[in-house]
């Protein structure tokens, strides 16, 4: 097997030869054997190791790829696979999380009423609105889903504009049998657009990114395969 210098693997994607090392060092290569003068010698196997992480990088993230090498450079393959299946939940749950949004934001649109109150609602105002009880909206509040203020004068829950809004995505999506943890991510979404408006310009963008790790995580997959063909030689 031919034999390679940390400056070949370096310059071929991009990297310092101290990176090769430092990857080296850290377990996302195989340990490199030595000339007697102490220089580094890298083979295939270790330029097919750093293929595979630079490729589990957009895939599953740097933290998450590192842990997968340094497992598989430790024979430690179950561990590997089971960060990668956890890779492949997260994906998944990010998709339904976004198909939660979309649905959501499609219901709120077409059931958009005008509300011509101009001041903020009290949590039994907004109970009766959404025809829930008042602990619903307390439990909504523990969960995280709708962040009133309080009145400084009695110190009691004011829900302004945009709790009423996240108010009414939550219950649109308990209708939907959504639960309360999955709701939470939904609202916290809508709040990080600036609004459902914003947020619907924005789930194309969001569409694309799991579709790039998706596709990211195929190519992985695929280069972790060689990898390990070729180690195992």
């Amino acid at each position: 097997m031919r034999t390679l210098r940390p400056a070949d693997l370096a310059r071929e994607h991009g990297l310092s030869t101290q990176a090769v090392r430092n990857y080296e060092r850290s377990g996302f290569l195989p340990p490199a054997d030595r000339t007697d003068t102490g220089y580094r010698i890298y083979t295939e196997v270790h330029a097919s190791a750093l293929h595979a992480y630079l490729a589990l990088v957009p895939a599953h993230g740097y933290p998450a790829a590192g842990r997968i090498m340094a497992a598989l450079n430790q024979d430690d393959l179950d561990r590997a696979l089971g960060i990668i299946d956890s890779g492949h939940g997260r994906l998944i749950r990010d998709r339904e999380t976004l198909d939660a949004v979309r649905q959501a934001v499609d219901h709120l649109t077409a059931e958009a009423r005008p509300d011509h109150r101009t001041g903020p609602l009290t949590i039994g105002e907004l109970a009766r609105r959404l025809r829930v009880t008042p602990a619903t909206l307390r439990n909504w509040e523990d969960a995280g889903i709708v962040v009133p203020e309080r009145d400084p004068a009695t110190g009691y829950r004011v829900f302004r504009a945009n709790d009423v809004r996240d108010a009414e995505l939550a219950h649109l999506l308990r209708r939907g049998r959504y639960p309360l943890e999955h709701i939470a991510t939904v609202v916290r979404q809508v709040r990080t657009a600036g609004g459902t408006e914003a947020l619907a310009t924005a789930l194309g963008g969001w569409q694309r990114k799991l579709t790039a790790q998706g596709l990211a995580m195929l190519t992985s997959a695929a280069r972790l395969s060689a990898y390990l063909d070729l180690r195992n030689r």
